[in-house]
């Protein structure tokens, strides 16, 4: 009983002297990667082909012999379809082309992901024109920056009896 609990118990040690973000965010992210490759390994034991899902190579895309179609992104923030992506199940892969001199983004997927992508994407453009529509933060700051500059204070001392 003890040596079970023992073997699914994991220890984190983080040096806690210079603890910051980034390393918690390290730490995160390292224990997140055993997991994956621990649900992995219990998928090999089992002899079941293991099928990446998500974000991928393009090689792991191809090799899965359901056709890819691509899409050209030319916007550098990615990220945000990223999270739109992971959020419809599509399996999808993102390679930077370089050649240009903004880099494009060439987003490979499967041919069968065809109508989740469209959904996808149309979420990405209305997310992109809702950020793009409302004005940024530094803007309006300049903007009230400008109107206190320019007000006139008056100072002066007024002395008035009351009765």
């Amino acid at each position: 009983m003890q040596d079970e609990v023992e073997s699914k118990t994991l220890t984190l040690i983080v040096s806690g002297t210079k603890f910051t973000g980034r390393l918690f965010k390290a730490a995160i992210m390292k224990y997140l990667a055993h997991l994956k490759e621990q649900k992995m390994q219990k998928q090999r034991e089992k002899g079941a082909e293991v099928k990446p899902q998500g974000r991928q190579t393009v090689k792991q895309l191809i090799g899965q012999n359901q056709g890819v179609s691509n899409l050209e992104i030319t916007d550098p923030s990615i990220k945000a379809f990223e999270r739109v992506a992971r959020k419809y199940g599509v399996d999808y892969a993102v390679k930077k082309d370089r050649s240009c001199s903004p880099p494009k983004y060439l987003v490979f997927f499967k041919a069968r992901d065809a109508d989740a992508l469209t959904s996808a994407f149309t979420e990405y453009t209305q997310k992109k024109v809702r950020k793009a529509s409302r004005p940024s933060v530094l803007a309006k700051l300049n903007q009230f920056k400008e109107l206190v500059k320019n007000a006139v204070v008056d100072r002066t001392k007024r002395k008035e009896l009351e009765r």
